[in-house]
């Protein structure tokens, strides 16, 4: 089974809609009351380093990551390279005070996370954020290419998520932080869960149905107007013939349709800049009914995506100059 929430391809997932919009606020909370507490909730420096299975990924990993950014170390016992890297990635862990979750797997016990990660060699590091992958590194690295790798992520976590880290307290017993309270369940949670399952286990019309509920009633709801969105594209694109697709719109420059398929199959293949640069530029050759089809289109990609990604903001830019 393929890890709940996780966007490999690119494709924005319902963990990170709801971290971008709440993380700030909520890592705020979890501080202040640390504070107010005395270090109740913070965790022990040990707890930096955590051996991370297939089983449990969705909670180590997935979850933590709307918290603080994990750091993957992909290893194995017998690579020697791995050997060399681990050492300074737990050293690491622990001088960065709780900026980072370090988590570390055994790809030979745990092959189906390998693969889903795509990882060709070992070393390999990954970091998971808000619930989105991202490739650091592979093979070997200095400690200063790392220490500059690991700024760039933290800097990126707290400014785009306002993941601000783990509080951590050398006092603190090793596995004994508290659990942060729960949230009380909202009047749509129900509701959204059972879209999030729907996506899970395949049932797009389920899911799509499940996240216009949500909006019949609230129609401002963020996480179901992403989650909408998100289930539309991959309703659109199941079933089809990627080749086929793919060869209408190179044979079929003008067509609007043919170049809209495409598009959609880019983005679900993770080419997120190929799909909005596709519809960009059709934009450009179109007129009328046609570019106000292909616009809404590219829009509904953007809210795929989400507005705050960096290539939604450039493809916005240059959807403006298109235009105008």
């Amino acid at each position: 089974m393929q890890p709940r929430n996780m966007s490999m391809s690119g494709v924005v997932d319902l963990a990170a809609v709801k971290a971008a919009q709440e993380a700030k606020a909520k890592a705020e909370q979890a501080r202040a009351q640390a504070a107010r507490e005395g270090g109740a909730g913070a965790i022990s420096p040990a707890d930096l380093v955590i051996d991370v299975d297939e089983a449990g990924f969705e909670r180590d990993v997935l979850q933590r990551s709307a918290e603080v950014p994990v750091v993957i170390d992909f290893w194995a016992e017998w690579c020697q390279p791995c050997k060399q890297l681990s050492p300074v990635l737990e050293r690491l862990a622990v001088e960065y005070n709780g900026r980072f979750l370090l988590a570390k797997i055994d790809v030979d016990a745990n092959q189906m996370l390998m693969q889903q990660f795509g990882i060709q060699g070992i070393p390999a590091v990954f970091a998971v954020v808000a619930g989105q992958a991202l490739p650091l590194f592979q093979g070997a690295a200095d400690e200063t290419q790392i220490r500059q790798t690991l700024d760039q992520l933290v800097q990126v976590a707290e400014q785009r998520f306002g993941l601000t880290g783990l509080t951590v307290d050398p006092e603190a017993d090793p596995g004994g932080a508290q659990s942060a309270p729960e949230r009380p369940a909202g009047p749509y949670d129900g509701l959204l869960e059972a879209a999030v399952q729907a996506l899970d286990s395949g049932d797009l019309s389920g899911a799509v149905q499940a996240y216009k509920n949500v909006l019949s009633e609230d129609p401002g709801n963020e996480e179901a107007k992403l989650g909408l969105a998100q289930a539309e594209l991959l309703q659109r694109v199941q079933g089809v013939d990627p080749q086929q697709v793919r060869r209408d719109a190179a044979e079929k420059p003008a067509d609007v349709q043919a170049q809209i398929a495409a598009a959609d199959l880019d983005l679900v293949g993770g080419h997120v800049e190929d799909a909005f640069g596709r519809l960009i530029e059709t934009v450009g050759r179109t007129v009328g009914d046609d570019r106000d089809t292909v616009r809404m289109r590219l829009l509904e990609l953007f809210e795929v995506v989400g507005p705050d990604d960096p290539r939604v903001i450039a493809a916005r830019r240059a959807l403006a100059r298109a235009l105008f």
